[in-house]
């Protein structure tokens, strides 16, 4: 390659080597937009798993069936404590998903996974809520898996 420019250097008479052109960064398509609104979802799906959680923990007696009736038959301090967790890593995972991190990406379509499994474990508790939560992870994995690499190039 360099034997190659210094060759049309010297057909050119300047003794310079040319510039190889450098190629612009893709312009960013109208996908990004589906990548913002995953984002901006999973800090949503963050707020709602920690209100979820602190419902969980102060307020036993709101759920329909007793905790003994869910698919996982643990008290609802624990399904608090586990949905507080989930709920922080799902916002810092939201944060990242902005700047179009790859640790946001895979920390985003992970969290939204467990989510959704353990949403649909707890389902009998809240079931409104728990189907709600569960369509909110799918479209969330769907924004970030298939459209997340866009959000780098911005």
């Amino acid at each position: 390659v360099m034997s190659e420019m210094r060759e049309k250097a010297s057909a050119t008479g300047t003794g310079e080597v040319p510039q190889q052109r450098q190629e612009a960064p893709p312009e960013p398509t109208g996908w990004t937009g589906w990548v913002a609104f995953g984002a901006m979802m999973m800090v949503l799906l963050g707020a709602f798993q920690m209100i979820d959680g602190l419902v969980a923990l102060f307020n036993k007696t709101y759920y329909a069936v007793p905790s003994q009736d869910l698919v996982v038959s643990v008290n609802y301090t624990t399904w608090g404590w586990v949905h507080l967790l989930i709920g922080a890593v799902a916002l810092a995972a939201g944060f990242g998903l902005f700047t179009g991190a790859t640790w946001a990406r895979v920390l985003g379509i992970s969290v939204a996974i467990v989510s959704a499994i353990v949403n649909f474990l707890f389902i009998a508790a809240f079931p409104i809520w728990g189907i709600t939560l569960v369509t909110l992870d799918v479209l969330i994995i769907y924004a970030i898996a298939a459209h997340g690499r866009e959000m780098q190039e911005i």
